[in-house]
């Protein structure tokens, strides 16, 4: 087996003053800074397993040192994988722009200067700070990761910083062209009907549920992400990290990820500090926004790994970041009560952020979220109003075509097989919960749907999800194929896709193969 092929199953590393050595092939729960097991099981499950522990031996070593530690092992295990998954993401923005160079060049100086400031604000305000202590906790494993990476990386695979970049910041990336390339924005109000349905089938990502029983026996969390088929390219991660902070509210997190990434993007987390969170993303069609995007800032990711390490509730997380829903499993007292707290969701556009306890309408039955903003403010400033009275009732929070299907179809739920079926669930190609962009008569390319993500109250407190891989097989569509009709870079990637869903926990400590 040559070193570009070879797959490592499990490693440990010992690091000193980010300088670190490695064993592969060894569990050295004792002595080793990091170590852990990756279990590359992509084209028979859909998905790869990591598991990593950090600072569990006998010795404990500083926080950065440890989180570099475990980015560092990342990088070994996962190096391959990272490869492809550059490769496959970087021909779809290559594409989507026509190898204009221009925007690439943008885009680095951007992440360039944005690294800068962060690197600076951490310096002028760590350890004082706890926010900024935990920024650089974050940036000592991103930088392992890199470091991971070319550690054993063979020459024709070796990757520039930006690679990393762009793979962590990839939630950021289309937001963040715009700002730099405003020529390459749509004109949204100047497009068709079947326009307006294409950009958002293609740019909206995600389906989110949270459902609770009638008489509150359980309460079931799901999330189905949407993008390009190339980015299917899954692993599962569970993360023990023993910082010893007294701000550090979650050492274990488990979430659904991709190589390369030190976040879910998804975003579904299982936190240790009892919270799950979840994610969808809402368009900007008022581009005037943009003006006030800079690299002055933390990126999403950044904060979103932040919230998740160091909030204590849903309002906590909700101030510290995010564009996300966050639930409060301690806040829930099966067949009793839902207390305030219970869910809080977060809306963020360049310039405002809007955040609310919305457990009351939880109480009765369910929240949902489908790429449209909640809060009136966000969707007003947004360009929303202009945008459906332009196009249609398709693009209102109340009746996007997910809104409805949603509000139709919750009541279905009774236990975890319904609430995995209304997450696959697809009756019209894209105005579904899960779309099949690749069987639409008008499709563009492979897109939509790709994977759910499902846990309930008990699974969750233990970490646990069922997940699944692919496109859905719903009402008895074909499996995905990549066929020579697909010009479009799927290195690595499964054949076909016809993956049932399995069940994925974080590993009993200490690591065992």
């Amino acid at each position: 087996m040559s070193r570009a092929d070879a797959v490592y199953t499990s490693a440990s590393v010992y690091c000193e003053d980010q300088k670190c050595s490695y064993k592969l092939n060894v569990l050295d729960v004792e002595g080793a800074t990091a170590y852990g097991v990756y279990n590359d099981t992509l084209s028979e499950t859909g998905w790869g397993i990591l598991n990593i522990t950090a600072g569990r031996g006998s010795k404990q070593p500083d926080n950065n040192q440890l989180m570099f530690a475990a980015g560092y092992l990342e990088g070994l295990l996962t190096q391959k994988r990272i490869y492809q998954h550059y490769l496959n993401l970087n021909d779809y923005f290559q594409g989507k722009f026509n190898n204009d160079k221009k925007w690439k060049d943008a885009v680095k100086a951007f992440f360039l200067e944005q690294d800068v400031f962060m690197r600076t604000m951490i310096k002028n305000n760590a350890p004082g700070s706890p926010y900024w202590r935990h920024m650089a906790y974050i940036v000592a494993q991103y930088d392992g990761l890199v470091a991971g990476y070319g550690t054993v990386a063979p020459a024709e695979m070796k990757l520039p910083i930006y690679a990393f970049q762009m793979l962590n910041g990839n939630g950021d990336l289309l937001d963040m062209i715009s700002a730099v390339r405003p020529d390459l924005v749509p004109d949204f109000f100047n497009m068709t009907r079947d326009e307006a349905l294409a950009y958002v089938a293609q740019n909206g990502r995600c389906s989110a549920l949270v459902k609770v029983l009638g008489m509150y026996e359980d309460v079931f969390m799901s999330h189905s992400s949407w993008f390009m088929y190339q980015a299917t390219m899954r692993i599962f991660k569970h993360y023990d990290l023993n910082v010893m902070d007294p701000d550090t509210t979650a050492q274990r997190l488990s979430f659904s990820s991709y190589p390369g990434f030190l976040e879910s993007l998804d975003d579904f987390y299982l936190l240790s500090s009892g919270l799950v969170v979840l994610q969808t993303t809402n368009n900007v069609f008022n581009t005037s926004l943009y003006r006030q995007v800079t690299p002055r800032s933390l990126l999403a990711w950044h904060r979103v790994r932040l919230a998740s390490m160091m909030a204590k509730s849903g309002k906590d997380w909700a101030a510290i970041f995010s564009e996300n829903n966050s639930v409060d499993l301690k806040r829930i007292k099966l067949q009793s009560t839902l207390e305030d707290g219970a869910l809080w969701v977060v809306e963020q556009i360049p310039g405002l952020v809007e955040a609310a306890d919305t457990t009351p309408i939880l109480r009765t039955g369910y929240w949902p979220s489908y790429n449209v903003p909640f809060f009136e403010r966000v969707y007003n400033l947004s360009g929303y109003p202009e945008f459906a009275r332009k196009h249609g009732t398709d693009f209102t929070y109340q009746l996007a075509p997910r809104a409805k299907i949603f509000r139709r179809d919750q009541g279905t739920v009774k236990d975890m097989k319904t609430m995995k079926n209304i997450m696959r669930y697809n009756g019209d190609s894209c105005n579904a919960i899960c779309c099949r962009g690749d069987l639409r008569q008008t499709s563009s390319g492979p897109f939509g749907c790709y994977d759910t993500k499902v846990s309930n109250y008990a699974m969750a407190m233990n970490m646990q999800a069922d997940i699944i891989n692919g496109p859905t097989l719903g009402s008895g569509l074909p499996p995905f194929v990549w066929t020579t009709f697909y010009n479009q870079s799927h290195v690595g990637l499964p054949d076909v896709y016809d993956f049932p869903f399995s069940s994925t926990q974080p590993l009993p400590s200490p690591l065992k193969v």
